[in-house]
């Protein structure tokens, strides 16, 4: 398994996106300006573009993930905790200390697995119920000293 990280939003992304949340789960309202602004990860096996998500900044060193998808066929195989892993070291590069993400409620027990907490705030996206959630990020250096003075 490999990973790019694209400042522009590739092919690769916009078919895995277009795949899951257009075709399969209806979503009509998938591209948006926000991935003018976003990091795009994609995730391939071998040659083949097998999942995806975004990432961007907020407000502060909070950073938001979203459109995470992996393709049918490769799901089961822990790609999307293996894409959630990237964006958190990827939103750490480059300088956040917290994560956010707006979830398909029905993947929640997907995210708390990896850390991540309800903020409480449950909403609809498109007639999908959604809901806010969020993880604290720890910035290491590596160095023990400083991890602890920081």
């Amino acid at each position: 398994m490999r990973y790019e990280v694209n400042k522009a939003i590739p092919e690769d992304a916009k078919a895995i996106r277009k795949a899951v949340f257009v075709e399969e789960q209806g979503f009509h309202n998938e591209f948006d300006r926000t991935d003018d602004a976003s990091l795009h990860i994609v995730a391939y096996a071998g040659d083949e573009p097998v999942g995806v998500c975004r990432i961007f900044p907020d407000r502060g060193k909070t950073w938001i993930l979203g459109r995470l998808a992996v393709l049918k066929p490769y799901r089961g195989q822990h790609l999307g905790a293996y894409l959630v892993a990237k964006a958190e070291e990827t939103a750490r590069s480059h300088g956040a200390d917290r994560l956010t993400l707006h979830a398909q409620e029905r993947v929640e027990g997907f995210y708390k697995s990896l850390g991540y907490r309800d903020m409480g705030i449950h909403d609809q996206d498109e007639g999908c119920p959604h809901m806010w959630m969020d993880k604290p990020l720890t910035v290491g250096t590596g160095n023990k000293a400083e991890d602890q003075a920081s």
